[in-house]
């Protein structure tokens, strides 16, 4: 379209023709916020809490919901309600399984952690190059120490 067009429209609905020059201005560009180093293990527990509040949030709500969805179920009387209904107790189970499967995760990083502080204490297949006289002799000194 051409500048005409525009004039045309401009006066067709009354309105002020803007300018053409359209003057670009910088702005400075925004600060980050610098992430607050913190410890895994809290960040994790914080997690756990928040994920799990939520979970108890929708199941609360969706049992309301599931409760006014039987009341208008029950006084129309319509085979659609009920369907209604019926998945609206099943999506609320499937958040339950939901919220049984966090505990399940939480558990499991739990044992994986306990499994990495037992394995650091682990020493397998040392080798020693040296005689049993040296040996003796290494044993004698660690014990004197």
């Amino acid at each position: 379209m051409t500048k005409e067009h525009f004039d045309e429209l401009d006066n067709k609905f009354d309105v002020e023709p803007q300018p053409e020059d359209v003057e670009i201005v910088e702005t400075t560009p925004r600060k980050m916020k610098k992430v607050q180093e913190s410890n895994p293990k809290e960040d994790q527990q914080k997690d756990y809490q928040y994920a799990r509040a939520q979970l108890y949030d929708i199941v609360e709500k969706m049992q309301e919901s599931i409760n006014d969805a039987m009341d208008v179920a029950h006084d129309s009387q319509h085979p659609r309600a009920y369907e209604v209904v019926f998945q609206g107790a099943k999506a609320a189970a499937d958040v339950v399984d939901k919220l049984a499967d966090l505990q399940k995760k939480m558990k499991d990083l739990s044992k994986e952690e306990e499994q990495v502080v037992q394995s650091n204490n682990t020493q397998n297949n040392i080798y020693m190059s040296g005689s049993t006289a040296d040996l003796i002799k290494m044993l004698k000194e660690t014990k004197d120490k």
